[in-house]
């Protein structure tokens, strides 16, 4: 089974970047649909976005639209979710998954360990 490994949070202040990526070791996430979860404290997991396994179609959280883009390289394993104009409510800790097929129509496989963002006003 692949392993998720996710890196890039940290501390921004409002307004600013961070680029998240996903890689994934022990088999190749080229042929599944990935996606990013998020889940603050006291809060639900929640979607942000996703990607299908060729990476045509993608699909955001409405609060993200517009300010987030999930992206992957098929040739290093990984996905990324380039993360702008960041609020404090994007504060979470942010975890990426796979679908089991190449969309996400389908049942997640696995979890990586998660990443905390924290954005200050």
């Amino acid at each position: 089974q692949v392993q998720l490994v996710e890196s890039g949070g940290g501390s921004v202040q409002a307004g600013g970047s961070l680029r998240l990526s996903c890689v994934g070791s022990g088999s190749s996430i080229r042929f599944n649909a990935m996606g990013w979860h998020r889940q603050a404290p006291g809060k639900e997991r929640e979607l942000v976005a996703r990607i299908t396994s060729a990476g045509y179609d993608t699909n955001y959280a409405d609060d993200v639209k517009g300010r987030f883009t999930i992206s992957r390289d098929h040739a290093k394993n990984t996905v990324y979710l380039q993360m702008n104009c960041l609020k404090p409510e994007d504060t979470a800790v942010y975890y990426c998954n796979t679908y089991q097929t190449y969309t996400w129509n389908s049942a997640i496989g696995s979890w990586g360990q998660g990443t905390q963002v924290s954005v200050s006003s």
